[in-house]
């Protein structure tokens, strides 16, 4: 990935964690109700950490025990990190991966206002995390890795970092079938995590081949279009729809962040007007084991 790419993708992300979303706006706590967060979990966490960015819940998935150190891939504003947090307790430990400056920033903020001692957010990549071979119990993720363009490169991370036996518990979207060419070329699919997105069958070519075993993925029967009750969620960013993408949303071209939308949700509606996603997409569960 380019410098100029890395940056367009950070860009995106900053936009979003400057623009105030939290817990207090309905269509925030509608999201992610619709991917399985219950009230008394938002509220128990920092009001910005729920920025409506979820397709799923990987904390209900991915069975924490106290003492357990979790990775979450992506951490944004520290949602499943702070749930994650209170799972593994004070003897354990929540680490946040996010390679955008403010997100990270943003998380930290959060952290402090909840005073969390057992978290730690690292300005990092996922293909090449500060973390220890074989020191992570689980690693988690919400609707990230759909994002990165070399999911190969990005599992064979997540493989190092996890002990013998440790564990892949992740939320993500993957295609029921091809999108329409003209649709994968839109920066708002990319950005609304399906025009990255692996089928169900490449998810698990893609695991096996990063060496996890074991490997489950079910469809969650979640309705993509709840996006919209948010002005809509997207997983990357705000960018214009206009702009064409040659590859994926974490290769998209430079995007200025004064050329974002002022609210990057409404990208994602403005998407779900012209298609169904769930003709194409579905929010999927997917688990796997390091031998």
């Amino acid at each position: 990935m380019s410098d100029s790419i890395k940056n367009a993708v950070r860009d995106g992300y900053g936009g979003v964690a400057r623009q105030g979303l939290g817990s207090h706006q309905e269509g925030m706590r509608s999201i992610a109700s619709a991917f399985g967060y219950s009230a008394e979990e938002l509220a128990s966490i920092p009001d910005e950490a729920n920025m409506g960015l979820s397709c799923g819940n990987p904390i209900a998935l991915a069975t924490l025990r106290p003492g357990e150190t979790v990775v979450d891939l992506g951490s944004g504003g520290g949602l499943d990190v702070f749930l994650a947090s209170k799972e593994v307790g004070p003897a354990g430990l929540a680490i946040g991966i996010d390679m955008t400056a403010d997100m990270v920033e943003l998380a930290r903020a959060n952290a402090q206002k909840g005073d969390y001692a057992n978290v730690i957010f690292h300005l990092a990549e996922i293909e090449s995390m500060p973390i220890d071979s074989g020191s992570v119990d689980c690693v988690i993720s919400n609707c990230v890795l759909n994002l990165c363009a070399d999911k190969d490169a990005a599992l064979a991370e997540v493989f190092r970092v996890l002990k013998p036996g440790g564990r892949l518990a992740i939320s993500d979207i993957a295609l029921k079938r091809a999108l329409p060419e003209e649709f994968r070329n839109e920066v708002a699919a990319w950005n609304g995590c399906i025009g990255g997105a692996l089928t169900i069958d490449e998810n698990f070519a893609a695991l096996e081949r990063a060496g996890f075993t074991k490997v489950v993925i079910q469809d969650s029967n979640a309705d993509l279009n709840i996006y919209k009750e948010g002005g809509s969620a997207a997983c990357c960013g705000p960018a214009p729809s206009s702009v064409k993408l040659q590859t994926s949303c974490c290769d998209a071209a430079s995007v200025e962040p004064d050329e974002a939308p002022a609210n990057f949700h409404e990208t994602m509606s403005q998407l779900l007007d012209s298609i169904d996603a769930n003709d194409y997409a579905a929010s999927v569960k997917i688990f796997a084991i390091k031998q």
